[in-house]
């Protein structure tokens, strides 16, 4: 059964500008533009020269097909209006058409990284724990990296059997993608694997399943 308070299942403050940093990275999907927009305010009141060091890197979240430009921001329609990161006066915004897109965008920056760097990443908690697995692999510190969870709860799932990931769960059990059992969502959460464990439900009773319940909206 699902477990509440598991000690593993990250918990994420609201964002709250750092700076103490040099630069700063901005990640961003769907409505975590309101986040970023407001540590953005923040560095305007308190440190506004660090704005020409902040870049935002920014999708609304849709999914497209492989043939589109992965930078175009014509197929989807944003959260917020394409100027609303230039008014706050960054030095760069670049606009995706998926998570995806994004996430390979930003492997590049930390490629080329400066000491001083801090990242900021605001949106659904499954594209957070990718984002924070792909900057700890360019040893980013934990503490210059920042997070905050909105919009969509669906949950990364890890299949302990076959090691396949269901993307976007959001029922209490899953059929893996890969095995095909049906798995338990569970509470624990992977940083490693940026993922949350599924453990086959019905191993005991083959067939026998507990109600399916979309609990993670």
């Amino acid at each position: 059964m699902l477990v509440s308070g598991i000690k593993s299942k990250p918990v994420y403050s609201p964002l709250r500008a750092d700076t103490s940093g040099r630069y700063h990275w901005m990640l961003g999907v769907g409505v975590g533009a309101a986040p970023l927009l407001r540590v953005l305010a923040e560095l305007r009141t308190l440190k506004p020269d660090a704005l020409s060091a902040t870049r935002v890197l920014y999708t609304p979240g849709a999914t497209i097909d492989a043939a589109t430009d992965v930078d175009s921001a014509t197929s989807v329609a944003p959260a917020v209006d394409a100027g609303s990161f230039a008014a706050a006066g960054v030095a760069e915004t670049r606009w995706f058409a998926d998570e995806h897109s994004l996430l390979a965008a930003c492997r590049t920056v930390l490629e080329t990284a400066f000491m001083g760097t801090r990242l900021y990443v605001a949106g659904p908690e499954s594209f957070i724990g990718l984002a924070m697995q792909q900057s700890l692999e360019f040893n980013l510190n934990p503490d210059e990296i920042r997070a905050e969870e909105c919009g969509s709860r669906a949950r990364r799932v890890w299949c302990v059997h076959c090691r396949r990931i269901a993307e976007q769960v959001t029922t209490n059990i899953v059929r893996c993608p890969g095995c095909e059992r049906w798995l338990l969502v569970r509470d624990h959460y992977s940083r490693r694997l940026a993922a949350y464990m599924g453990v086959m439900v019905d191993a005991e009773a083959p067939g026998e399943l507990p109600p399916i319940r979309t609990v993670f909206q």
